[in-house]
């Protein structure tokens, strides 16, 4: 998971729940061997992994450096930071919340996706700081 995070220059800082499913789907499909060991789990291709990856090596490449491009820095790195604490507390509101909270949460997100895309179409709230109460 952290060679994933470097990779991605930090954009992607992916789960064990996100992780092991898709590995395990890999497994199933032939593309990925579990091979375990002293020191845990460890993963490598087959070789129909190798020559899945062979044949769609370029679309992978594009895919990537398409990442690379959207996170270059700057308010790009700020938002995604924003958006990777959102999916913190999030995640935390599932694992902790109530039912009540959680549809709450799920209301706020969902308001929040719309202001978002008001925001995009020139819709600028206005600033909420310096007033008084």
């Amino acid at each position: 998971m952290g060679e994933l995070e470097e990779r991605s220059g930090g954009a992607w800082r992916p789960s064990s729940g996100s992780v092991y499913p898709a590995l395990e789907q890999l497994v199933d499909e032939g593309l990925v061997r579990l091979d375990t060991a002293e020191t845990g789990r460890a993963y490598a291709l087959t070789d129909a992994g190798r020559a899945h990856v062979s044949a769609i090596h370029e679309e992978l490449e594009a895919r990537r450096q398409a990442m690379s491009d959207c996170w270059d820095g700057g308010a790009a790195n700020e938002m995604h930071d924003a958006v990777r604490q959102l999916l913190i507390a999030a995640s935390q509101m599932v694992q902790a919340g109530t039912e009540a909270q959680i549809e709450a949460a799920r209301r706020v997100l969902i308001e929040t996706r719309s202001a978002l895309y008001r925001i995009l179409a020139g819709e600028l709230p206005e600033s909420s700081g310096g007033g008084g109460s």
